[in-house]
């Protein structure tokens, strides 16, 4: 029997513009399994986010997933009603976001919001219970004083705090799968560091898969299990953390890891990737990295067929400790 909780196949999502259809996912296929962290990394604009999204049936007009297969524990979200995805989204599959806020209602106390998440699904499950699931979700998230917590609003929490309730949130119906869109991204170093040891701890006591987006090599590092880099909608390169740390062979994915903090000697100059991200509706048949990519060759002029390369999923014509035309 399959170990994936998810299970994604040339997924598809187009947004119809006057200008022509942006591909903001171009033919993506992953998996994740039970208790297993995949980060999905790329710069803004890459289609992380849309990504997970389309997963949970979340793109609106003039949005669309046009192609593909989500198959969430065997079941195809692509053919569920909204009324099914409404049923599964906070119970199996929870979505954490960037911005704390976006998730939790400011005129609120955490106790309410905590108990309404819960009785959402579980209807038999009574306000005095579902308020202890609440306080257990807190303190496993490392807030003190959880009880006290439950009666506050969220302004009164700081950005950390704020964040830890929503990953508390999350984890409380116990799901099966947990999209993160970098719920780390505002918060310092020192918070951002505990944040990713209390996710990394719910993945492993939960059994619960996780997707965590970001545009940070650095972050996800010590965190996925699993790694794979998107470059203008599609999957440029994927593999196990350490190969993708310690041997990247994408020239994307090398540019990714020198320009991340503290790799550089000192003195140096943080490195930084030549060029900008090029617009999704220009794109030609060329490989859409080839204009920022110092290993371009002839071969470059066409778009580089998705294989298994060096035991790993690569998208390049060129890869890193290879010779080229």
């Amino acid at each position: 029997m399959s170990n994936h909780v998810l299970a994604i196949n040339d997924l598809r999502t187009v947004f119809e513009t006057h200008a022509g259809p942006i591909k903001a996912v171009d033919g993506v296929s992953l998996t994740v399994e039970r208790g297993q962290v995949l980060g999905l990394v790329g710069e803004s604009g890459s289609g992380k986010s849309v990504t997970g999204y389309s997963i949970l049936g979340l793109v609106d007009a003039p949005g669309k997933v046009a192609d593909g297969n989500i198959l969430f524990k065997g079941e195809d979200l692509r053919n569920a009603t909204p009324q099914r995805l409404r049923r599964i989204r906070g119970k199996e599959i929870a979505m954490i976001f960037q911005d704390p806020m976006m998730t939790l209602n400011p005129v609120l106390r955490i106790d309410t919001q905590m108990i309404e998440a819960v009785q959402a699904h579980t209807t038999s499950v009574s306000r005095t219970e579902a308020l202890e699931r609440a306080e257990e979700a807190l303190a496993e998230v490392g807030i003190p004083s959880p009880k006290e917590r439950l009666y506050s609003y969220p302004h009164e929490l700081s950005g950390g705090m704020r964040q830890r309730v929503a990953i508390a949130t999350a984890f409380i119906n116990k799901p099966d799968l947990i999209i993160a869109d970098e719920p780390t991204t505002a918060l310092d170093v020192t918070i951002q560091s505990q944040i990713l040891s209390v996710a990394q701890k719910m993945c492993e006591t939960h059994g619960t898969a996780m997707i965590w987006i970001t545009h940070d090599l650095g972050v996800v590092a010590g965190l996925a299990d699993k790694i794979a880099v998107m470059y203008c909608g599609r999957l440029v390169e994927m593999g196990t953390a350490d190969q993708i740390i310690t041997d990247p062979r994408h020239p994307y994915t090398h540019g990714l890891l020198k320009s991340v903090p503290g790799t550089h000697k000192e003195g140096e100059r943080l490195y930084q990737i030549p060029g900008m991200t090029p617009s999704i509706l220009a794109l030609g048949e060329e490989c859409a990295y080839s204009a920022r990519c110092s290993k371009r060759s002839a071969k470059c002029a066409h778009a580089p067929k998705r294989e298994v390369v060096f035991d790993r999923y690569l998208r390049c014509h060129n890869p890193m400790g290879t010779t080229h035309d």
